[in-house]
Parts: C-alpha cells; sequence; structure tokens
C-alpha cells in the first residue's frame, strides 16, 4: 500500500495563507457505487471546444533509450554529485516529504552545482529503489514533462539517471498543495474567488493534456497533486501515472486500474477502460471538495457521508439543499446564483454516463465567466506584516421593527417561525445533514428570545468568527489505490 503524499511543494518560504500541516496516511477505502441515470438536472450550456494542436508526446521506452536518446530541450541531465551539492548532501533539514516515490528535498541549483546556470530553487524527487514506484512511473515523469510545457503543469527543470540513483528536479512550489490549505483546522480559509480561480488553473492544465493531437490522460487528478505557487497560480504534478489516450478509431485505453480511491471514474474501475472523462470524473471530486470543504474519503464522518461524492451529489441541484452544504467558512463570499451553476457543473462531471460529461475545454470556458475581480491576496492571507484578517462576516445587529410591540412578537409570527423551523429540520433529515446539538439547542432558544424580546447584543471584534461558523473540519485524507482489482 502507498503512501501517497503530496511531495513537492512546502510553505517553508513566507506565503500568504500558511501554517503547518501534516499530511494524513491514507488508508484503502471502497469506491462509489453507481447511482440512478442523471435525468433529473437540465444540463449546463457549455461552450463548444477548441481545437489544439499541441504536438505528439514520443516516449523513450526504457532508461535505456532515454540515455542515448535524451531529445528534450530545456531539461537538464545532472550527475549523482550535482544532486548531492545541490541537496547539500541530501542533508535531513532539506527534506520536504516523503512519499511512495521516496524522498523530496529542498534544493539549489547555481553556480556552485554547474557552471553558468542561473541560481534556482528546486525540489528534488530522489527515488526509493526498494519502494513500490519504479523506473517506468520516474520514466513516465520525464517523458511527459520533458516534452509538455503549460503554465499551468508544474516544470521539470532536470533529471539524473546514472547507476542506479533517478532523481527528478522541479521548479519549487512556494505554498505546497491545495490539499494542506483546503483541509486545514485553522479558522483562516481560502476564499472562494481563489478557490475557483484555483479550479481553473486545474481545469486549463487538463484541458491542454487532453487537447494535445495525442491525448495525454492524467488518471491521477486530486488535490494533493495540485501544487500551488506564491501567488496560487495552480500547477498539476506527479505524471506518474500519466497514459497516452485513444488515437484514431479507438475508443478507450485499456489499461491496469490504478489511480486513487475515491476520485477513480466508476466505469475505469469497473472495466479498465481509460478515457479522457475520466479525468474529468476527478476533476468533478476535486470540485465538489472546493465547495464542500471536505475530503472525497472521510471514515471520520458518519457512514453515509464517508464517499462525499454519494453523499453530496444528489444535493448539488436543490438550491435549498446546496446552501447547507456549501463550506460554511466561505458564507457571505459568493452569489447563490453562480455557486448553483459551479455546482450543476460538479454534477455534471460525476455523471455515471462518462458521455454526460463535458470536455474540459468546456469547462474551463464555463469557469472563466465566474472568475471574480482579481484580489489582493495579500489581504485575504495576511501573514506578513501585520495579523491575520478574518474570512468571516460580522452578523448584522438583530432588526428591531414595527412589528415589535413592548419587546414581543405578535403569536401568528412565533407560529409562522415554529414551522419554518420544523420543516428545516425535516429537509435536513431527508439530505443527512446532522445539525449540531449547539445548533439545535438555538432553535430551540428562538422562541424564547422572540417572546422575551431581544437581549443587547455583545460587541465582538470583526477578526472574531461568528459563534456557529467556527465549528471546522478535520477529516482523514483518502487513500490511494496504485494498482488494484475492482
Amino acid at each position: 500500500m502507498f503512501k501517497n503524499f503530496k511531495l513537492m511543494g512546502n510553505c517553508l518560504t513566507p506565503c500568504k495563507t500558511l501554517a503547518d500541516h501534516k499530511p494524513v496516511q491514507h488508508k484503502q477505502i471502497g469506491l462509489p457505487s453507481p447511482t440512478k441515470p442523471d435525468s433529473a438536472v437540465a444540463p449546463v450550456q457549455l461552450p463548444k471546444p477548441d481545437v489544439n494542436t499541441t504536438p505528439v508526446v514520443q516516449t523513450p521506452k526504457n532508461v535505456k533509450d532515454l540515455r542515448q536518446n535524451p531529445g528534450y530541450r530545456d531539461v537538464y541531465i545532472f550527475s549523482y554529485l550535482e544532486m548531492k551539492i545541490a541537496t547539500k548532501n541530501f542533508r535531513p533539514d532539506q527534506i520536504l516529504g516523503e512519499g511512495g516515490f521516496g524522498i523530496v528535498y529542498r534544493g539549489l541549483i547555481d553556480e556552485t552545482v554547474r557552471q553558468g546556470i542561473k541560481s534556482t530553487q528546486v525540489a528534488i524527487k530522489q527515488l526509493n529503489p526498494e519502494g513500490f514506484q519504479g523506473d517506468r512511473e520516474w520514466l513516465a515523469e520525464v517523458n511527459y514533462l520533458g516534452q509538455l510545457s503549460h503554465p499551468n503543469l508544474v516544470k521539470l527543470i532536470g533529471f539524473c539517471c546514472e547507476d542506479e540513483h533517478r532523481l527528478l528536479v522541479y521548479e519549487f512550489m512556494a505554498c505546497g498543495s491545495l490539499e494542506k490549505h483546503l483541509f486545514r483546522k485553522v479558522c483562516l480559509t481560502m476564499p472562494w474567488s481563489i478557490r475557483m480561480k484555483i479550479a481553473l488553473d486545474a481545469a486549463k492544465g487538463l484541458a491542454f493534456l487532453h487537447g494535445a493531437e495525442r491525448p495525454v490522460i492524467y488518471r491521477d487528478f486530486k488535490t494533493s497533486n495540485i501544487l500551488l505557487d506564491e501567488d496560487y497560480n495552480a500547477k498539476l504534478s506527479d505524471f506518474g501515472l500519466a497514459k497516452d489516450g485513444p488515437m484514431g478509431d479507438q475508443t478507450h485505453v485499456s489499461t491496469r486500474v490504478m489511480g486513487t480511491y475515491g476520485y477513480a471514474a466508476p466505469e475505469y474501475v469497473m472495466t479498465g477502460h481509460l478515457t479522457a472523462r475520466s479525468d474529468v470524473y476527478g476533476y468533478g471530486v476535486v470540485l465538489l471538495e472546493l465547495l464542500i470543504g471536505r475530503r472525497a474519503m472521510d471514515k471520520s464522518r458518519p457512514s453515509r457521508e464517508h464517499n462525499l461524492v454519494e453523499w453530496a451529489r444528489p444535493l448539488l441541484i436543490h438550491s435549498k439543499k446546496l446552501v447547507r452544504i456549501l463550506d460554511p467558512r466561505m458564507e457571505g463570499q459568493y452569489s447563490p446564483r453562480v455557486a448553483q451553476k459551479v455546482a450543476n457543473l460538479a454534477y455534471q462531471c460525476l455523471s455515471q454516463n462518462p458521455k454526460g460529461r463535458p470536455m474540459m475545454s468546456q469547462v474551463v470556458g464555463l469557469l472563466e465567466t465566474f472568475q471574480s475581480p482579481p484580489e489582493n491576496t495579500e489581504n485575504l492571507f495576511a501573514h506578513r506584516g501585520g495579523g491575520p484578517v478574518t474570512l468571516y462576516e460580522v452578523p448584522k445587529s438583530p432588526d428591531v421593527n414595527t412589528k415589535e410591540v413592548n419587546g414581543k412578537i405578535p403569536r401568528s409570527e412565533e407560529r409562522e417561525h415554529r414551522k419554518k423551523s420544523s420543516q428545516r429540520r425535516n429537509e435536513d433529515r431527508e439530505a443527512g445533514i446532522h445539525r449540531s446539538g449547539q445548533r439545535r439547542g438555538e432553535d430551540r432558544e428562538a422562541g424564547t428570545r422572540r417572546r422575551e424580546g431581544p437581549k443587547p447584543r455583545k460587541n465582538r471584534s470583526k477578526s472574531e468568527p461568528p459563534r456557529i461558523e467556527a465549528d471546522l473540519y478535520s477529516p482523514t485524507s483518502p487513500s490511494p489505490m496504485r494498482d488494484f482489482e475492482p
């Protein structure tokens, strides 16, 4: 079983949102089961896909071929000695992380490593010869990233293939993985606008891969494989499972089932038939995580909520239920109309029928219409020169309106309030939403407050979040399923 953590980025430099977050070990969990056909929702109007004419990816078959003819422009071939110098002899204090591939070090490529090279901070992945991943996945990363270049793909700077040593040298991503930021336990959280920007960036990366003359299927799209630079630009990393897509009359590629539980498309898990629409399903899972703020698989929650897609997807097309499952930490930051459109897009990406899913180029076109005006991320994630800025809205003071007489509410108003509370609880039970005891207590006290009249409101600092929103998620991580039988 793989310890499949995102290794390449880490917030060791001052970053705009950062709080340390220790990766959670993955555990094997079951996959989503098929649901009813998707006939209950009208399709989202998606723009027509653009034609992309990126070159065909030609791949060396083995390490021997790579050594004889590297053929990659702008990619350095380093010696093992140069890698030792860049990582200060692989010092433990240079370690960024560790996973199934091996250990990832922070490094510096400069004049001391090679004459004439520009000084650059890098992340260096060293293959563990006794690990689960081997030359095949190492070579896949070199092949794809050595020939493909896009602003939303992490850049491969070079590699080392000397004797038994296998290392990859990437650009350093200062803010680490999306997984670390999205599921953090502190009060500061990613605002809606940043989440939508990341969703668009990641979609552009996938659309580029799918639009190549020989399409590339990423096959392992998830939050831990989306890395963020210091400006929160998102880039796809870890191409170890990438696969050439079908060509000509082919409808799919047949492969061993590999990927990560909770993100893999159900038809791929059941048949081993891989298409670009398999990536679209994984994208839908990540979009759902961005909307709801929960992990794809989380056994710490009630049993019916273990699998995020199975629990949340049926609720996405109901506006009232959607508002209750959206990440409460984003309240007040988005338009309900736009949130509903993004939810409808996630619903379609997660269709059980692959042909019912949009193409990634269409997803890009739709998400571009949802982008908020650029915001100052230093103000949103202030860790430089000042205290953190709250991302919560301070509730308005209770409205004392003309219907109140001597601090009391007419009985008709009180009955109406009780009726609405009862209706809301019934809807929550229907949707499987579990309200906390604190919230239920507040509902019971509401009638008392109305009868007794409004109490004086205690002043609260703008940096203090509302009590009801302070109960943040603390989920566990999904599991990898590198090579399993459906």
